[in-house]
């Protein structure tokens, strides 16, 4: 992960932001160990070349088309599918969809894990594509069993999937929203909370820490606040994210 090559300078604290985001990836986590977390981002990026995804975007419903994945064969036919949607299709998943991945025999915490890995890959890929880069080579993964930690204040609030309040944040994860606000942004992930800090510890670099966000009267980047948000609204409109 070096950007030496560039005619201009990346940030330092965004290489070893990415550079501890790319390690973290490699380690098992709170559900997967490093192989399957590292085979699930593989699978990310090849599910933005799967002709099967291509056509289901293209037709009314993604269930009047079927087929099979161009996958890497690495995981399970039920956690493909679920990358492969959450990557090519997202602004048409559904609580049916996350009934089915549980039925299939993924957890919720593999399921909110997955997302996490998911997000941390294409927040880099994506920052490598804009300016000009081709992707980073995944790192190799590393040995070690996943923690398995569940925190006893998730429950089924505002989501399909259980999320911790910050008044249910007990001392076992007590630094899960240590400078972020709890938002519902923030608790998207917050049953798996390594992927809460990892993702927002990201976040915070490639685009502003919660607290600088909203300090309206100091700008903290070459872009200001309103510039910023600007590629934000554009970006998240392309996507169809309606957060």
């Amino acid at each position: 992960m070096n950007y030496s090559a560039l005619p201009f300078s990346v940030r330092e604290n965004i290489v070893t932001a990415q550079r501890l985001a790319w390690k973290r990836l490699a380690t098992a986590g709170t559900w997967w160990d490093g192989a399957t977390r590292v085979a699930i981002a593989s699978e990310a990026r090849q599910a933005q070349h799967c002709k099967f995804c291509a056509a289901r975007r293209k037709a009314l419903s993604p269930q009047a088309v079927h087929g099979q994945h161009d996958s890497t064969g690495l995981l399970s036919d039920a956690l493909t599918e679920v990358i492969h949607r959450i990557v090519t299709d997202q602004s048409r998943l559904t609580k049916a969809f996350y009934s089915t991945a549980l039925k299939s025999g993924i957890s919720d915490g593999e399921y909110v894990e997955t997302i996490g890995v998911i997000a941390t890959v294409i927040a880099i890929d994506g920052f490598t594509r804009a300016i000009g880069l081709p992707q980073f080579s995944l790192p190799d993964p590393e040995p070690g069993e996943p923690s398995r930690h569940r925190p006893l204040g998730a429950k089924i609030d505002r989501a399909w999937v259980p999320t911790v309040s910050p008044e249910d944040v007990t001392e076992a994860e007590a630094s899960l929203y240590n400078g972020l606000a709890g938002a519902n942004i923030h608790r998207a992930l917050s049953l798996v909370p390594a992927e809460t800090t990892g993702f927002f510890n990201l976040d915070a670099v490639q685009y502003l820490p919660d607290a600088q966000l909203r300090d309206y009267g100091t700008e903290y980047r070459d872009l200001t606040h309103v510039q910023i948000e600007l590629l934000a609204a554009r970006v998240s409109a392309l996507n169809q994210c309606v957060y």
